[in-house]
């Protein structure tokens, strides 16, 4: 009873809005049944006090009389032991000294004899061992007598002892005993009462939680985690075709190759590749990068979700600062009107707070309507140039973390780096022996970024790199070293100043 209050207090949830009640129905159910759970332990409590009262507490009481009343036959029959062993005491100690008179006598018997055919003995010798002879006799006939008395009392007692007292002792514990077999009946019958009374409550309990478990929606559940998980990316679009034969069949009389591969088809190849790779799938590390104010570390559904419920937060706040704001103007019209009830001035700090946080408030809140505003804007175009040649830049995310993965909850599944798109790692490597793309800017790293992510650059915190490629709104630029090592860096990650004739063009 007391595991399943436990129980119930601990996993059913203390929710203090709307937004806070569970969706899945798998939650539904469990708390359900986590209340059909309090009803039964409810119940069970009923069956604890009836309990209480009706078995324990009689048992108890009873148990109590009968140890009083068990103690006080026991006393009885230590008093009938005692009493006999007494009587045995004295007959053995009657007997005890008839046999020492006995002894005696013999020896005044032998001592008359001998003095008496002894003819150098005088007479009076003769006469007084005679004298001893019959005192002795007598005294030996009085504890004759004596333990004849005590013999005959002591066989009467143990008679009396083991075939009256002793049964009857034994008897009154026979039927207290059989008292306690009755009351011991009543209580079981009382327990089954009890128990019988809180069936029917708790079989209504029962079905209450085969109700809820029947009630577990397996395809609601699933689009409630689609609903609230799709990130609102565009898949990647097919990769184009690039003829690397055209280098083979160029005439003798021409002597230069046909129509050179663009590079804007190879950076386009090695960005999908590059920065498309982990970023599709479940599996991954966790993000390491910082969680940035305007959720720009998210994609764009999840962040279109974030900056919306902040907005419908700080519109509450902002909500609640305007009432008080009305009611400190209130009270300080009453405070003019009469001012034998306070002050006017006392209120003007508080009123200068309220109309400060106002000002804060709605501050927050024009930030965050134009970061909604952009992540729609940006959703929009993205689905607007879904077949377009440039859709491989879209499958990374808007801000995304150094790792490739992407969640606002560390509860929540991340999308990893390791998983790749059905194409063989040696696609990579066909750009290599190509002219590198010129450097249209610089960069240095405001943070380190580990770069373990295949296509990634990793970079040292102050570090100076050379940017050959601009962020085209995926949250990754692509750079260089010196030592000609490529590779894309979160663009939050560095600080970018791009050549002019870069800017203009």
């Amino acid at each position: 009873m007391e595991e399943n209050r436990n129980l119930v207090k601990k996993y059913c949830p203390k929710r203090s809005s709307k937004e806070e009640e569970p969706r899945f129905t798998t939650c539904l159910a469990f708390f359900n049944i986590l209340n059909e759970l309090n009803d039964y332990a409810g119940q069970r409590e009923v069956v604890a006090e009836e309990m209480g009262h009706r078995v324990y507490g009689e048992l108890m009481r009873y148990s109590h009389d009968l140890k009083t009343e068990r103690k006080m036959h026991l006393q009885e029959g230590r008093k009938a032991q005692q009493y006999l062993d007494m009587c045995w005491k004295q007959m053995d100690n009657s007997k005890k000294k008839f046999e020492r008179e006995c002894r005696e006598a013999e020896k005044a018997q032998q001592s008359y004899e001998r003095l008496d055919n002894d003819t150098n003995a005088t007479k009076a010798d003769v006469e007084k061992a005679k004298q001893q002879l019959n005192l002795r006799t007598h005294m030996a006939d009085e504890n004759k007598n004596e333990y004849a008395a005590q013999l005959q009392n002591f066989n009467g007692e143990q008679h009396k002892h083991f075939y009256i007292v002793i049964p009857q002792i034994y008897k009154q514990l026979q039927e207290m005993d059989e008292r306690r077999t009755i009351k011991l009946s009543e209580c079981y019958k009382g327990f089954a009462d009890s128990e019988r009374k809180v069936i029917p409550i708790i079989s209504k309990c029962l079905e209450g939680m085969i109700l809820a478990a029947k009630s577990v929606d397996e395809r609601r559940d699933s689009q409630i985690v689609i609903d609230c998980f799709k990130s609102g990316f565009e898949p990647p679009g097919d990769f184009p075709f690039e003829d690397y034969s055209q280098n083979i069949y160029r005439t003798i009389s021409d002597g230069t190759i046909s129509t050179p591969k663009q590079e804007g088809m190879k950076i386009d190849s090695k960005t999908t590749v590059g920065k498309a790779k982990g970023k599709l799938w479940l599996f991954g590390k966790k993000p390491k990068g910082p969680a940035l104010e305007d959720f720009s570390h998210l994609p764009p559904e999840q962040r279109r979700k974030k900056l919306q419920q902040r907005i419908d937060e700080l519109n509450r706040e902002l909500q609640k600062e305007t009432d008080q704001k009305d009611a400190l103007i209130k009270m300080k019209d009453v405070y003019e009107k009469n001012p034998q009830m306070g002050d006017p001035g006392s209120l003007q700090p508080k009123l200068a707070e309220t109309m400060s946080n106002m000002d804060r408030l709605r501050m927050e809140i024009h930030k965050n309507e134009a970061w909604l505003s952009e992540v729609e804007g940006k959703v929009a175009a993205r689905s607007d140039r879904r077949h377009s040649s440039d859709i491989n830049h879209l499958v990374t995310q808007g801000r995304e973390s150094p790792e490739g993965s992407y969640t606002d909850d560390a509860n929540q599944e991340v999308r990893g780096p390791q998983q790749q798109h059905a194409h063989p790692n040696e696609f990579d490597d066909e750009f290599e022996d190509d002219d590198p793309l010129p450097a249209i800017g610089h960069c240095k790293a405001i943070y380190p970024f580990d770069g373990h992510n295949e296509g990634t650059l990793a970079m040292k915190e102050g570090e100076v790199l050379y940017v050959i490629e601009e962020d085209k709104g995926d949250g990754w630029t692509r750079a260089r070293r010196q030592n000609g090592e490529e590779g894309y860096v979160p663009t939050s990650y560095i600080d970018v100043t791009l050549e002019k004739s870069s800017k203009g063009s």
